[in-house]
């Protein structure tokens, strides 16, 4: 049985996370290894209403906030070829990568 390879990738900025992705598919494509992916998982918003006076003199007006944290699911083979290349992606700050090997 062939073992494969959970590539979960999040990040609050969606292009960045996706140019990740592109790379990923792009060198399995070269090695000619299946994928499955990217899957967008459900985006998470967390919002946050505060005060525009914070004194509490005034009206209550409201500011509100919003961080959006986007998720990508990434299956491949783990191939040791595949893996040493995805280990030398250039991968921005603000992407996070976490990689699960499963049965």
């Amino acid at each position: 049985m062939v073992q494969k390879a959970r590539i979960r990738l999040t990040s609050v900025d969606c292009h960045k996370l996706d140019g990740v992705c592109r790379e990923i598919k792009d060198i399995s494509g070269k090695i000619g290894i299946k994928i499955s992916g990217p899957i967008p998982l459900p985006t998470k918003r967390i919002l946050c209403p505060t005060r525009k006076t914070p004194c509490g003199e005034g009206t209550a007006t409201w500011d509100r906030w919003e961080l959006r944290v986007h998720k990508r699911l990434i299956e491949v083979e783990a191939n040791e070829r595949l893996m040493k290349r995805i280990m030398r992606i250039k991968v921005p700050d603000e992407v996070f990568i976490e990689i699960s090997l499963v049965s």
